[in-house]
């Protein structure tokens, strides 16, 4: 491994002793085929198995112990802010994905001058119960989040260095990463890649990662369309639910005023006065929200926009 490889190869690991050697192997002749430097970065996201002994004696190879379980959204994170190579390979640890498809991916980002290229797995080899739940939240991302990829659960991807240059990974927003960078402006394509049945070891896809990602989908949504303007979700909002409780506090007194209506065993003037507060609450928010924004970029050293190239002629 050169100290300014072309490429840095970032899988992180859990309980995949069974796969690591074979998968490192596969690794280093798809690098080796393609003619390029390279690094191979594995990350042990605290395996309770053998995965990090099998993995010590491996070279070339750069190796990222965690103290425990963080999760693999933390293991790549770590494995991209070690990463050296001009263009970065992500990928998962259990075999499923195939090595050989980087040559794809490069090629694509290549041809196409992509910032990203995901992998799309055509044909899955999962079962039927992930296949099924997968094709729920894609269907779900592509209301929220409005990308056009088709298969964001592939891990196996291609990102430009230049991608993570302002970017941390928290939850399970790797599977989102192409739709954040296309959010900045980053080009991103996809590419059909080869997926395998799981031989060694088991899924680690449950109940909680689905929630977890359902979340960060949420929070994804809500960066894309209010990020720059949360006061215009708030405050609109606010404004919205302040008016609907002044008609009926009007409404109200008009039934008192002009038709000597009773007004002490209605509910309808607590719930005005609560859409009028509650308005009034959620404006601030909006106000606060702006500013905690506002200060977040100028903290950051950098503006809600990215750009990509200044010429001068």
């Amino acid at each position: 491994m050169e100290e300014n490889p072309y490429l840095s190869v970032v899988v992180p690991l859990y309980n995949e002793e069974g796969n690591v050697g074979l998968l490192h192997k596969r690794i280093k002749d798809a690098c080796v085929a393609l003619g390029k430097s390279y690094e191979i970065i594995f990350i042990d996201d605290g395996s309770k198995d053998k995965t990090a002994q099998e993995a010590v004696g491996l070279t070339p190879l750069k190796f990222i112990l965690f103290r425990k379980n963080f999760g693999q959204t933390a293991g790549f994170d770590a494995g991209i802010k070690e990463a050296k190579g001009e263009i970065i390979i992500t990928m998962d640890g259990d075999l499923q994905n195939d090595p050989a498809d980087i040559s794809s991916l490069l090629d694509k980002m290549k041809r196409g001058d992509y910032d990203v290229v995901s992998g799309w797995r055509f044909h899955r080899k999962d079962t039927f119960s992930k296949r099924f739940f997968s094709r729920g939240a894609n269907l779900l991302r592509k209301i929220l989040i409005q990308d056009k990829i088709h298969d964001s659960g592939c891990s196996l991807k291609a990102y430009k260095r230049a991608c993570f240059a302002e970017v941390d990974l928290f939850g399970e927003m790797h599977r989102f990463m192409p739709a954040i960078l296309e959010m900045q402006g980053y080009k991103v394509g996809e590419v059909i890649v080869s997926h395998h049945a799981r031989v060694h070891g088991q899924t680690k896809y449950n109940w909680k990662r689905a929630i977890k990602g359902f979340v960060d989908m949420v929070s994804i949504w809500f960066w894309r369309k209010y990020a720059n303007r949360p006061v215009h979700l708030f405050g609109g909002s606010g404004i919205a639910l302040s008016f609907v409780g002044t008609i009926i506090l009007v409404w109200m007194a008009v039934e008192k005023i002009f038709f000597k209506a009773s007004l002490s065993e209605k509910i309808w003037p607590l719930v005005g006065l609560f859409f009028i507060l509650a308005g009034i609450q959620l404006f601030i928010s909006g106000l606060l929200a702006d500013i905690l924004v506002k200060n977040y970029y100028k903290n950051q050293n950098r503006m809600n926009y990215s750009i990509k190239e200044i010429t001068n002629n």
